[in-house]
């Protein structure tokens, strides 16, 4: 599904926020580059960190763009300055939602909280996870064509091994499960038994949205206490329970619990395209969200359009599509 609407299509936008997993050095920089407000939100970012945060996203100096707890703040603020470009061209979405980490990218666009009070929470809720176990004593891996119960007793199978459960259902044909590394090695050995098309390890340091990550849900919930949350702006569809929420009381309870309980992308993205939504913006860096959403819309047979914003380039598509102008120019 996909395409270009002609010029008759009523259009119900989403803005998708990507997570952990689309970092890539050389994000942001074309951002950076072209667009004042992006050069704002990153030296606003490195006033506030006191790190290079330009040299980690621009070129991976010091090799850490893969470490949490500096790949969250990373893509927060590449995803911030790519939005914030598009909310100045007067495009609004209807409803937003992120993946994992991505929902506190969209919390900051639904205008439930500020970028500069969320950014170091950010940073806390990686250093967090990072430090929840041992380096090396977690992973996660994503097996592709297969169902949500034949995980279910993978992952059962699996468990005399330690712990081990699906983490996030991505897509009909994609999830990915996480836990102690002992206990995911013997689920990708049963998977494979069981004939389990792919099996990819994830190079990411640590089990998200494992009950491993439960000492961490519980100090950030510590910290969120002291984060001044608003009533949304923006209907959000939260990743953890794939429910549109609205008012601040819910936010900081979706944000814990999705720290140990999986994400819900297939569920929550077939929602919004039941519901009519027929334009999809993933903003940020990266076509992860891009590439997931093109596989739920064919599985419902829905049409839709999935565009992506994350460089000068792109951000010019989206915006000559869905105002019909020109297109930008960045303000140098």
């Amino acid at each position: 599904m996909g395409g270009c609407f002609n010029k008759m299509v009523t259009r119900k936008i989403a803005f998708i926020f990507p997570g952990q997993g689309s970092q890539s050095p050389g994000m942001g920089r074309s951002l950076y580059d072209h667009f004042a407000i992006a050069r704002e939100i990153f030296d606003t970012a490195e006033d506030i960190l006191k790190w290079d945060i330009k040299g980690l996203c621009f070129d991976n100096k010091g090799d850490k763009i893969n470490l949490t707890e500096y790949t969250q703040p990373a893509i927060l603020v590449t995803s911030i300055s790519a939005w914030k470009i598009l909310e100045a061209e007067g495009i609004k979405p209807g409803v937003v939602a992120g993946h994992s980490l991505g929902e506190y990218s969209a919390i900051v666009a639904a205008e439930g909280v500020s970028f500069i009070e969320i950014l170091p929470v950010v940073q806390t809720r990686g250093k967090l996870m990072q430090n929840a176990m041992p380096t090396g004593k977690g992973m996660m891996a994503a097996l592709l064509g297969v169902s949500k119960e034949t995980i279910a007793e993978i992952c059962e199978a699996a468990s005399v091994h330690g712990i081990v459960v699906p983490a996030n259902y991505n897509a009909p044909d994609q999830i990915v499960i996480a836990g102690e590394s002992d206990a995911v090695n013997k689920a990708m050995d049963i998977a494979k038994e069981k004939g389990v098309r792919r099996i990819i390890p994830l190079n990411v340091s640590v089990p998200s949205h494992s009950p491993l990550m439960r000492t961490a849900s519980e100090k950030l919930s510590g910290v969120l206490d002291a984060v001044k949350f608003s009533n949304l702006k923006t209907p959000l569809m939260t990743n953890v329970d794939a429910r549109v929420v609205h008012s601040s009381s819910e936010i900081k309870d979706a944000l814990v619990r999705q720290l140990t309980h999986p994400v819900r992308w297939d569920e929550a993205m077939s929602i919004l395209l039941k519901e009519g939504f027929n334009t999809f913006v993933e903003v940020g860096p990266g076509r992860v969200l891009s590439g997931l959403q093109k596989r739920i819309a064919r599985e419902l047979t829905v049409e839709t359009e999935i565009l992506n914003a994350e460089d000068e380039d792109s951000l010019n598509r989206v915006v000559e599509i869905l105002i019909e102008s020109k297109g930008i120019k960045g303000n140098a």
